[in-house]
């Protein structure tokens, strides 16, 4: 709550030119995204229009650095993984070295993620993910699994999207009922 209440001084204080990208900071942050950017701008006086763009940017740009990431990072793992695993078959000894296994509760979010990710797919964990985690955890955990970056993207962008105008929506009608 600390967090939201000084995003939304910020938007207060700063110039009206800077405060979309006080607000499109905000909505990089895990937890707050381009939901609770989109409120803090509103709220703060923002126009709805403008705040939900500059939420969503800030949103998305932080996923897409994220996938981008993510997608590289899993690619040298693998990569690495099989030049060791040529290399070790080579060898006369055989032996293969073990791999260290997984906490008990990384292995069950990793499990849980899973099963979603089985039974929704990519659409489904990227529209539905934000109701359980942030955008950029989901982002993150596809392009673990391998799904393409542009999958991924295109599906981040389509909830991003639809969350933060839905949202926009509902705190902009409440506050221009108010006024």
């Amino acid at each position: 709550m600390n967090l939201i209440e000084t995003f939304q001084g910020f938007v207060a204080q700063v110039p009206e030119l800077v405060q979309p990208l006080i607000v499109a900071l905000a909505g990089a942050i895990p937890f707050i995204e381009g939901e609770g950017a989109v409120s803090i701008g509103i709220i703060g006086g923002i126009h709805p229009v403008v705040a939900a763009i500059a939420a969503i940017v800030g949103n998305f740009l932080c996923v897409a650095v994220l996938v981008i990431a993510s997608s590289g990072a899993r690619t040298a793992i693998v990569n690495r993984n099989r030049s060791r695993e040529a290399v070790l078959a080579g060898t006369s000894g055989g032996a293969v070295e073990s791999i260290p296994a997984e906490s008990e509760r990384g292995g069950a979010r990793k499990e849980k993620f899973q099963r979603a990710f089985e039974r929704y797919g990519v659409p489904g964990v990227s529209l539905l993910g934000p109701l359980l985690l942030p955008t950029q955890f989901t982002a993150t955990m596809l392009a673990a699994a391998g799904v393409g970056k542009v999958r991924i993207l295109i599906w981040q962008a389509v909830a991003i999207i639809g969350w933060t105008t839905i949202v926009a929506v509902i705190v902009g009608s409440a506050v221009y009922a108010i006024r």
